[in-house]
């Protein structure tokens, strides 16, 4: 039986709940004085630790528009707004996918519009994100491969030597991070990046996780470049450039890992958004 955690009292909130534990954080459901749910995110000791605090600096700075409120934060927990029950998972399991990606591409404008704060100085810079596919790339250049990896990495230079736009970045948007509730669609667990918008549509292209049938689908590919590109003001083939590169840095996240399975299935998502991008 685990303890029940103990809250700074100036939160002012009980009858906590555990809804979900990863292995990065636990996730309380509780009630705050006015009897309204809230979330408490603790993070957990461990490797990437900062890029859950940037996105705290993120929903500070995004202020409740797009994203849930963050209502306070202790340490390495965050007081969070709840978001509400239904994911963007639900809306393509009963409507279909393109009413998924609609909504999706809808928060996504709310999302990128601009705060009136300052950028919080503590997002990570888009290059520095990119740091594993380079560093892979480089070793297939060295060990004489023409790989996958080292035409995502030229296309991945090119997009961020010239980006469309820079705008904080939530870095993580897909079908589970998008819930509804009473405010209607939020976004929830931001990375907290900073970066063109285009890095952020890119990770829709491989999720959901477990439809591959979606995700190598050419018409759905291009579907979700044309809607994703009227969302940013970018071209289509722009979108798509940001999807391979995002797909190979994923791909190179879980070739450090050793997760061979992960990386293929990133690969070959890679292969048919590479194949649309060429028939535009």
């Amino acid at each position: 039986m685990m303890d029940t955690p103990a809250f700074p009292a100036r939160w002012k909130v009980s009858a906590p709940e555990l809804i979900a534990e990863t292995f990065s954080s636990r996730i309380w459901k509780v009630l705050r004085e006015d009897g309204s749910p809230a979330i408490v995110k603790a993070l957990k000791p461990f490797d990437d630790v900062a890029d859950e605090l940037r996105g705290e600096y993120y929903l500070a700075w995004r202020r409740g528009e797009g994203a849930v409120r963050l209502l306070g934060r202790d340490g390495h927990s965050m007081l969070l707004e709840y978001a509400g029950e239904t994911l963007l998972q639900q809306v393509l399991d009963e409507q279909g996918d393109f009413a998924a990606t609609a909504i999706a591409a809808e928060l996504m404008a709310k999302l990128f519009s601009r705060g009136k704060a300052p950028y919080p100085s503590e997002l990570q810079p888009l290059r520095e994100r990119f740091a594993s596919l380079f560093d892979k790339a480089n070793t297939d250049r060295d060990a004489g491969l023409d790989s996958l990896y080292v035409e995502a990495a030229v296309i991945a230079e090119r997009l961020l030597a010239d980006p469309h736009d820079i705008r904080p970045l939530h870095g993580d948007l897909h079908h589970e991070n998008i819930l509804h509730g009473p405010r209607g669609w939020l976004a929830i667990d931001p990375k907290g990046v900073l970066g063109d918008p285009g890095f952020d549509a890119a990770n829709m292209f491989y999720n959901p996780l477990d439809r591959d049938d979606l995700c190598l689908d050419p018409k759905r590919i291009a579907d979700m470049a044309e809607i994703f590109a009227r969302t940013l003001s970018q071209t289509p083939t722009a979108i798509l450039d940001h999807a391979i590169a995002y797909g190979c840095l994923s791909a190179s996240w879980h070739h450090e890992d050793d997760n061979a399975v992960e990386e293929n299935r990133e690969m070959s998502i890679v292969k048919a958004i590479r194949a649309v991008r060429a028939s535009f």
